[in-house]
């Protein structure tokens, strides 16, 4: 077994344990979040969408009524609870277990890929990036909300100090810098948005073939 491969697998046992509460874990953060989102979902381009790391379903109530939806997760657990709050809610899309950093989606599938708060968490995340260009139709949206390692030093440091703790306890990367990340991948980001303190970001980035 490879190292990128170990660390998946250990990233899905983590998400996997935090799955029945992780909802409860999040709930203020969620009031914070909730614009953010549906600014993320007002930017979609295109039917056939992908959203990426899809979680226990919290993007649901921002998904385009018209738009052809695959949302995908590597964790079968929070593909479950996703599922459920689906069913319960009658949100049409198509669940399936899948990790970004290996899709198994033809090329030039999607008119729009979508992510939040995922790249803090896959362990590869250029490959993952790499692998939404490839399935993104030429000239397609990606679009991405992040939490990324702040500009400020002082609080840099101390994110970087802190993250091996924070990984182990809630499963994400607190120190990840996702936007180069983005560039390293060859998509071509048109536009950043800081949303709050330089650390939450919207990013905006099309396919190049």
């Amino acid at each position: 077994m490879t190292t990128e491969n170990k660390a998946t697998k250990a990233a899905r046992k983590r998400y996997n344990r935090l799955a029945p509460f992780y909802d409860l874990m999040e709930g203020l953060a969620e009031k914070r979040y909730s614009g953010w989102r549906q600014l993320l979902w007002s930017k979609v381009e295109g039917k056939k969408i992908l959203e990426v790391g899809v979680g226990t379903g919290k993007n649901f109530p921002y998904y385009p009524t018209k738009a052809e939806i695959t949302a995908i997760d590597f964790s079968e657990k929070m593909l479950s609870r996703a599922k459920e709050k689906a069913e319960d809610h009658n949100v049409k899309v198509d669940l399936r277990q899948m990790d970004v950093q290996t899709l198994s989606f033809e090329d030039n599938t999607f008119d729009s890929v979508i992510a939040t708060f995922v790249f803090c968490s896959v362990p590869d995340p250029v490959k993952g990036l790499m692998e939404i260009k490839r399935v993104c139709k030429p000239g397609g949206k990606v679009l991405l909300l992040e939490h990324v390692l702040s500009a400020n030093r002082i609080l840099a440091w101390l994110m970087n100090i802190m993250n091996p703790l924070v990984v182990r306890t809630m499963g994400p990367n607190i120190n990840r810098k996702t936007v180069e990340n983005v560039v390293k991948s060859g998509l071509k980001v048109e536009k950043v948005t800081d949303l709050s303190t330089g650390i939450f970001k919207l990013i905006e980035a099309r396919a190049q073939k």
